[in-house]
């Protein structure tokens, strides 16, 4: 018997929509969720796709994530929006602020999203691409619960901290950089664990800050920065963009995505949508176009993204498999 189960997004969407209602989510909520996690599953990015579903579900079960909580626009001005996720599921309320967003950027040329009291974002990518395909050039950046020291230190402050951008191209789909500030996402090193393989020594060190090749203690220790002193730094602006700005936790303030007991992580987000044609005239697609163009001339380079769209494209067509213990839990928790 095969160790994968292989479904078609609709029906991976379906299941997922259905263990989080049972899991005390409003549908609305978790048609949000099941969108974004079936999205990065048939990306690819499976570290982002069904396998948070459990964990969603036990946090959401717990109280730990208020899966019936409605995000609310408690501020704004006429290029600011300030989302209140009210604990709940980040997916509604990021696209609520980006909703918003496009209206204040329409009109003005540009707009700051920011989202407090929240959850887990996903991937940073799906949020942004959405934005580049109604025209806009979008920047994204969340803060995490803590897993990354500052440079020369040992203690887990700062998240992974992820940043995201998408701009629109010409008839094909968005130009999407989606990169962690850690050298590897963490959701890695969880896979690594439960698979019982090794990790490389430059991924993570323990909790006495030595380098390491065993996931377990890597996930009781802290994440390696992506370029060592310069990925510390960023992913302290971060943390201030995310957190300071949006009146939400810090990173080290936050407890854990992956465990059902505790307070709500509370962490924050932040989007910055420009309207290119503003400053850039009818030219800036074009523009994108040329410098792509530039890169592709020279011999093994691709651009950003090739290899998520072409997963998208097979998992369309093909489905998406996922290991059979994932896939029977979720059965079990969605009752059927």
């Amino acid at each position: 018997m095969s160790d994968a189960v292989t479904l078609a997004l609709d029906d991976l969407h379906e299941l997922a929509v259905r263990v989080l209602t049972v899991s005390n989510t409003s549908h609305d909520n978790a048609t949000a969720v099941a969108q974004a996690l079936v999205a990065a599953e048939g990306d690819g990015i499976a570290s982002h796709g069904l396998s948070r579903l459990p964990f969603y579900s036990d946090q959401a079960l717990s109280g730990k994530v208020d899966g019936r909580a409605v995000p609310v626009a408690t501020d704004s001005t006429p290029a600011q929006v300030l989302i209140d996720a009210r604990f709940g599921f980040a997916f509604p309320a990021i696209a609520l602020g980006l909703e918003h967003g496009m209206q204040c950027a329409t009109a003005l040329g540009a707009a700051v999203i920011a989202i407090r009291n929240s959850h887990h974002a996903g991937v940073g990518g799906y949020h942004v691409e959405r934005m580049a395909e109604q025209g806009f050039v979008a920047l994204g950046f969340t803060n995490t619960p803590g897993a990354m020291a500052p440079w020369g230190g040992f203690k887990a402050t700062f998240g992974t901290n992820p940043i995201a951008f998408a701009c629109p191209r010409a008839s094909v789909s968005p130009l999407v950089v989606d990169l962690s500030l850690s050298r590897v996402a963490r959701g890695k090193i969880m896979q690594a664990n439960r698979q019982g393989a090794s990790i490389p020594a430059d991924w993570a060190r323990d909790e006495n800050g030595q380098p390491t090749t065993d996931p377990e203690a890597a996930l009781q220790g802290t994440m390696e920065p992506l370029g060592e002193a310069k990925g510390a730094a960023l992913a302290l602006v971060v943390e201030i963009l995310c957190a300071a700005l949006t009146g939400s936790q810090f990173g080290y303030e936050a407890s854990s995505f992956f465990e059902a007991n505790g307070p709500p992580p509370g962490i924050g987000q932040l989007f910055l949508l420009l309207r290119p044609e503003v400053m850039a005239g009818d030219g800036f697609v074009g523009r994108v176009e040329e410098l792509l163009s530039y890169i592709l001339t020279q011999d093994g380079t691709r651009l950003p993204g090739s290899q998520r769209l072409q997963h998208r494209l097979l998992a369309r067509r093909d489905g998406v498999s996922i290991s059979r213990s994932l896939h029977q839990d979720l059965l079990d928790r969605a009752g059927v």
